[in-house]
């Protein structure tokens, strides 16, 4: 069952969604070289604390951390440790928070130091993705129509995109009705309706679209050992026009 959200249930989730966003640009200014992902954990759960939420994914299903941390050929559910970030890496850095009962959830992919022009690319392709099915987020749409806006950009670029993994509605559970692939055929589905909130997140990699998941029972990697990088936010189907973006990202120049 799909669960439509009133306007002021939605304005609840923005509040979640906005200490996700400030959270998520506090963790990516720390990305650098020689930080480990057990640090970028902790600056994650004490921006979110801080702004007096409660971190979403610690606990959830016995996760035991506050972010997932995906590191290169690792998709998502990346466990964060004491491994060192180094120059020419990238990692995907998905968070949630919990703000009066409901979620904000949302992801994003950097650079370690200086990208090469294949990494930055990937990066790009994937995030322009995220941007094109939200923009299929409207009234009288069908499902679907999200999931083939972000297959055909992922494969027109010569990418794949993640089958096992897909997006979801989200409110007060992480993980709602419906799914929300990242592919298919346009024109299938239930039609969007206002009140309903989703996570939009393409996976996409540079390889082929397998994937396995480690022996921590989380890590999901690429089969073939290729680059993934990963994009969510969390939007409100409007009455008339886009999607408001409940998540939109907060960059801090200082």
């Amino acid at each position: 069952m799909i669960i439509l959200k009133t306007p002021d249930e939605i304005e609840v989730m923005a509040q979640a969604s906005r200490v996700v966003a400030e959270a998520l640009e506090a963790v990516r200014k720390a990305v650098r070289s020689g930080v480990t992902t057990d640090d970028l954990d902790r600056i994650a759960e004490q921006a979110i604390r801080d702004r007096g939420a409660v971190p979403a994914f610690k606990g959830y299903r016995s996760y035991p951390k506050t972010l997932c941390a995906s590191v290169n050929e690792q998709v998502v559910h990346g466990i964060p440790s004491k491994r060192k970030l180094k120059d020419g890496d990238i990692i995907g850095l998905d968070l949630g928070a919990i703000v009066g009962g409901f979620y904000g959830d949302s992801a994003i992919t950097v650079a370690v130091g200086q990208a090469s022009e294949s990494v930055a690319r990937l990066i790009q392709v994937t995030n322009e993705a995220l941007d094109l099915g939200i923009r299929q987020a409207v009234v009288g749409n069908r499902l679907t129509d999200i999931s083939h806006a972000v297959q055909r950009h992922v494969e027109a670029a010569g990418y794949s995109v993640v089958t096992e993994f897909v997006g979801h509605g989200i409110g007060r559970q992480l993980h709602e009705e419906p799914q929300v692939p990242n592919y298919g055929k346009a024109g299938q589905g239930p039609r969007l309706q206002y009140g309903m909130v989703l996570a939009i997140e393409p996976m996409v990699n540079m390889g082929g679209s397998a994937v396995r998941v480690l022996e921590d029972r989380w890590t999901a990697v690429t089969a073939d050992g290729s680059l993934s990088a990963h994009f969510e936010h969390t939007i409100a189907i409007q009455p008339t026009g886009q999607a408001r973006v409940l998540s939109q990202r907060i960059v801090d120049a200082a």
